[in-house]
């Protein structure tokens, strides 16, 4: 099989929902996009490469799904409605049973939110995935990092934690009661991108972002763009995972939530008097909310107690691929 018929049999679509912003889909040397009036385009790009984002033996089904879903996130964080999407593939091989899998998680997650693949390219090499997504939003309405302001509070929404103790799992480094690993694994996987919830926050939220690379790290680019600092609640964060394995203890949950990753969930801020309004976006949007903390006029960030001791959160810090 070679590489146009790879693109014909797995890629190129006859029967599909027709999508009005598409105006040139696959088959071009470009496509044409056609942002509706009034709308501004939102554009984000992913890479996965295998052994640094993703296990070789992976399910390429799942692996597909992920490779959508964390460009989806991105555009939830913008408050923005997907359109498009572009696909590089960096395969070994032609593996029809492995691209018919893949092929199927990806366009299952793209006909939910009626995202139309509208280009890309292939080529044989070591296994790459490279999306970059496109959506609209109404001009000036687009939820940004920069805007959170002292005494804003803090939400995250649905869990944080699980994605990052299924990986130590995987990885041989924690042992997760059996009962328990497939929800973990299912998180790590086949994030759910809340992308009803970024289109419910839109007037509501004031800075906002996903989570992809663990709370504090992520957190703190919010911060610096916000010019201002937050305080956490601990016991309310140790509380956010969803895998409750008795052997995991509150602040080993704490550790996970503050320095994990690859949850996709969004982190936001909003006005206390917007409280009822942050609670009905997110029953809307069919997610659990949770309040961690709040904005504060001085720098930094701080992870408080109970007894509103300051704990230690130096060593929790973003992932970095070149640290």
């Amino acid at each position: 099989m070679g590489e146009f018929e790879l693109i014909r049999r797995y890629f190129q679509r006859e029967h599909t929902v027709p999508n009005p912003a598409v105006a040139l889909g696959i088959g071009d040397d470009c496509a044409l996009l056609q942002p509706a009036p009034g709308m501004q385009l939102a554009i984000s790009c992913d890479m996965l490469v295998e052994g640094r984002h993703f296990f070789a033996d992976v399910d390429p089904e799942a692996l597909g799904h992920k490779a959508l879903a964390v460009n989806l996130s991105d555009l939830a964080a913008s408050g923005a409605r997907p359109l498009a999407f572009t696909l590089a593939l960096s395969l070994p091989r032609a593996d029809e049973a492995w691209l018919a899998a893949f092929a199927r998680g990806l366009f299952a997650l793209a006909d939910a939110h009626g995202c139309t693949l509208m280009g890309g390219d292939t080529t044989r090499g070591p296994l790459n995935l490279c999306l970059t997504v496109f959506g609209e939003v109404p001009t000036g309405q687009a939820l940004l990092r920069s805007g959170g302001r002292p005494g804003d509070e803090l939400w995250v929404s649905g869990t944080l934690g699980d994605a990052r103790l299924a990986l130590e799992a995987l990885q041989g480094r924690r042992t997760v009661a059996p009962e328990l690993l497939p929800a973990a694994r299912q998180r790590l996987e086949r994030p759910t991108p809340r992308v009803a919830l970024g289109l419910a926050l839109r007037g509501i939220a004031t800075a906002a972002m996903d989570l992809s690379d663990g709370l504090v790290g992520d957190l703190r680019h919010l911060l610096q763009a916000s010019r201002c600092g937050a305080r956490l609640d601990a016991a309310t964060l140790a509380e956010l995972p969803a895998t409750r394995d008795a052997a995991l203890d509150a602040p080993t949950r704490l550790g996970l939530v503050l320095g994990g990753g690859d949850d996709y969930e969004l982190l936001f801020s909003a006005s206390p008097a917007q409280r009822t309004a942050v609670l009905a976006a997110g029953s809307a949007a069919g997610v659990a909310l949770t309040c961690i903390g709040q904005l504060e006029a001085e720098s930094g960030l701080r992870v408080v107690d109970r007894q509103g001791q300051a704990l230690a959160t130096s060593r929790y810090t973003s992932f970095d691929h070149f640290a």
